[in-house]
């Protein structure tokens, strides 16, 4: 996992919520195992076992994370995805642009922003 995946995950998996701490414990021991697509910046994760697994009611993480640019537009979301609600499977940057971005917000000042 590259530095800006990981800046993502650990900002998005601050936040409170029930499995919020197994998941973050599985962040050492998290790779990408494949992008989604070519020139995507959506990547599939893999856990390493054994590792603590969470025990979330969907496979979706409860934690809006908007992207806006810098003007304060919303550009987007980060969604992450768990196998089973148990270990981290995937890390999706769903845009609502016209073009699909090409990396990964970075976290400024608690928020998700696109550079400028």
């Amino acid at each position: 996992m590259n530095a800006d995946e990981r800046a993502v995950l650990e900002h998005i998996l601050s936040a409170e919520f029930d499995g919020a701490s197994q998941l973050r414990s599985q962040l050492d021991r998290t790779a990408v195992t494949a992008v989604w697509r070519p020139d995507s910046v959506s990547v599939g994760l893999q856990v390493r076992e054994p590792c603590e697994h969470a025990a979330l009611p969907t496979e979706l993480v409860p934690v809006d994370a908007h992207v806006h640019d810098p003007s304060g537009v919303h550009i987007g979301e980060i969604l992450v995805w768990t196998e089973r609600g148990a270990t981290l499977a995937a890390l999706e940057f769903a845009w609502v642009t016209d073009d699909m971005l090409t990396s990964f917000p970075t976290v400024m000042n608690g928020r998700l922003n696109w550079p400028s």
